[in-house]
């Protein structure tokens, strides 16, 4: 049996907090007042002493200045040897001087007023995190070593941009509450968890290029079909598909192509309704091992592998009867 410890606790990845994010877009209403990070900021702002270059130097390497409602970062061009950056909750609609970080390794850029994400290439960059700004695309994002990009909460209706080979580390992808319709433009081979939750996605498209994807993460969406899906997806360990449109059992049929698949979440679709869902969804899916938040039981499983084989059984009768019926007429 699989160790699904990893995912226990998927059902309850925090979700944006909407709240918090209407507030910030009341704020945004009004054109914020001037407030340039200064040399003052800095010397509160910075931490973490490493060595740089040959040795023989030392330099601050970690810059924490979030929420201090600052609206230009100019003077970050001269601080070219920070690793670690917390720009978050601040008033920026740009962050061009970053560009000149090319030793940063994460950036939280959270809660700002970004509309782009588009930056240089940044040859060390591992983690970067724009959640609940206002951008509207995933254009200009080249980062070779990047592992982790996330864009929760901005105003993406549609994946464009994303050159496999020039995000060929990228193994976590967020983009959970944006205003996506569609799956489309996500071929990322490498990619491992996706994060899609909170949109009006209707469409699963460009899924079979995700060969090493584990997670998926497609709750409260507008999904009713389950096309999409190959055998193709051969990483694929767990889905999860709360809240929903899916209303048929033979929609979730479609997931048989799926050899790896082991934990599904169908809560709060209109199949969950049917009668005996648990055991029909386990005899369409037998190597299940867990449904919604449930393991699946020793009974259970008995119980769907009898039907399954008396199923089995009066198909194979059926079949052999009307090969009969139509020797016969012969």
């Amino acid at each position: 049996m699989s160790d699904f410890s990893d995912f226990e606790d998927e059902e309850s990845v925090e979700e944006p907090d909407f709240d918090d994010e209407q507030e910030t877009n009341e704020e945004e209403e009004e054109e914020p007042t001037d407030n340039p990070l200064t040399k003052e900021m800095m010397g509160d702002a910075l931490s973490l002493i490493c060595k740089t270059g040959s040795g023989l130097a030392h330099a601050y390497v970690r810059l924490d200045i979030h929420d201090k409602s600052i609206t230009d970062i100019s003077l970050l061009n001269s601080y070219i040897h920070l690793r670690y950056v917390d720009i978050s909750g601040n008033k920026l609609k740009e962050i061009v001087a970053l560009n000149s970080l090319t030793h940063m390794l994460t950036l939280k850029a959270d809660k700002n007023l970004l509309r782009s994400v588009k930056m240089d290439k940044l040859p060390y960059l591992q983690v970067a995190s724009f959640a609940n700004n206002k951008i509207m695309d995933t254009e200009g994002i080249e980062q070779p070593l990047l592992e982790t990009l996330n864009l929760r909460g901005n105003d993406i209706i549609e994946v464009t941009g994303l050159d496999p080979e020039k995000l060929s580390c990228l193994k976590t992808l967020e983009l959970r509450s944006n205003k996506l319709v569609s799956t489309k433009g996500i071929e990322l081979p490498n990619l491992t968890r996706l994060y899609l939750a909170a949109n009006n996605i209707k469409v699963l498209e460009g899924l079979p290029k995700l060969s090493n994807l584990v997670f998926l993460h497609l709750r409260e969406n507008n999904i009713e079909i389950l096309d999409g899906f190959s055998d193709e997806l051969c990483s694929l360990q767990y889905i999860n598909l709360r809240q929903n449109n899916i209303s048929e059992l033979s929609e979730v049929s479609k997931l048989k192509c799926l050899p790896m698949l082991r934990a599904l979440v169908l809560l709060e679709n209109p199949v969950c309704l049917e009668n005996g869902y648990r055991i029909e969804v386990l005899i369409l899916l037998r190597k299940l091992e867990r449904l919604d938040k449930d393991h699946i039981n020793e009974d259970e499983r008995q119980e769907a592998e009898e039907i399954y084989e008396q199923r089995c059984q009066e198909e194979a009768q059926t079949a052999s009867a009307e090969v009969i019926e139509l020797e016969e007429d012969d």
